[in-house]
């Protein structure tokens, strides 16, 4: 059963912007949820990219910082992520997660829920 559902991936050239949606889906309670966006490239290890808490706190991983920007719309339980000035090593598939945990950071094992992903492809 999945609990929060992504979308938006696509393909892109360099420079370009996407943004990605994850929703909540029915049975998960979206309020007082913090929520990210993890990535994965292919034979690389799952990276945290971005997070944000039921507050409105945020935090990024430096190899998105000021390109990349995390938000979210409680009235559509929808969590966001504008991707700008997007490069080759952006590509991978980006998974939404979500946890209860109040100040969870980029650890993967700090959140319960996940996506199945969304693939996002940058070309030079």
């Amino acid at each position: 059963q999945l609990h929060v559902v992504e979308s938006g991936g696509g393909s892109v050239q360099a420079g370009g912007s996407l943004r990605l949606s994850c929703t909540a889906a029915s049975g998960f309670t979206y309020s007082g949820s913090s929520m990210a966006w993890f990535r994965q490239a292919r034979g690389k290890e799952r990276e945290g990219i971005a997070w944000i808490n039921s507050d409105g706190d945020t935090g990024y991983a430096d190899s998105v910082k000021g390109r990349f920007t995390i938000s979210k719309d409680n009235a559509k339980k929808t969590l966001y992520l504008q991707m700008n000035s997007l490069k080759p090593e952006d590509t991978a598939m980006y998974y939404c997660a979500a946890t209860y945990t109040w100040w969870p950071g980029l650890i993967p094992a700090e959140y319960n829920y996940w996506g199945q992903g969304t693939q996002v492809t940058v070309s030079s």
